[in-house]
């Protein structure tokens, strides 16, 4: 009798450790502004590297404001990595040019259920690395797409598949890179 109650006991305590693993805030979204993790989720957690490309190697020494959000997702919930930084007024109309030149779409402002609706639109991102809670862009950040892919079955389009690019307002000198995989 007394084995059976330990066990049960044990069940119960490594049960409700499971539970509240499952169920913690660690899965929620978490804005950082610790960048000594970078590195770390760029080349070991983010899965495929494809998709990042287009991230710096490094975050710039001279960057100001960085924030990086990521979520490696779960079995019924996407993976995402952003990262937002300032930077110099010339260096943020050189990269504007630059991804504006090989972007396949373009928006300006609006979060990834805006976009996705447009006639002939793909997902793209929230605005996960906002200062405040708020989904969309403003209208001042031009969403610039590198590459997205359906992966969904036909008659559920975008159930699951990619996207990434980057989303730039050059009014406030920021970048933000992105890449959403669900």
């Amino acid at each position: 009798m007394i084995i059976l109650l330990s066990l049960g006991s044990l069940g119960i305590v490594g049960g409700s450790f499971f539970l509240r693993k499952a169920f913690s805030s660690s899965s929620e979204i978490k804005v950082i502004t610790d960048t000594s993790g970078y590195q770390q989720i760029r080349q070991q957690l983010w899965s495929n590297q494809d998709y990042i490309q287009h991230f710096p190697d490094h975050l710039p020494n001279e960057a100001e404001n960085v924030r990086i959000a990521y979520y490696s997702g779960t079995v019924s919930a996407g993976s995402f990595f952003q990262v937002r930084l300032k930077q110099s007024p010339k260096k943020i109309q050189k990269l504007l040019s630059q991804y504006q030149n090989i972007a396949k779409y373009d928006y300006k402002g609006g979060s990834t259920n805006d976009h996705v609706n447009l006639h002939n639109g793909v997902p793209t991102t929230f605005f996960y690395t906002s200062d405040v809670y708020q989904e969309s862009f403003p209208p001042t950040y031009e969403i610039l797409v590198l590459d997205a892919k359906d992966k969904g079955k036909p008659g559920f389009k975008w159930n699951h598949g990619y996207s990434y690019g980057v989303a730039i307002d050059s009014s406030a000198s920021e970048i933000i890179y992105w890449a959403e995989k669900w």
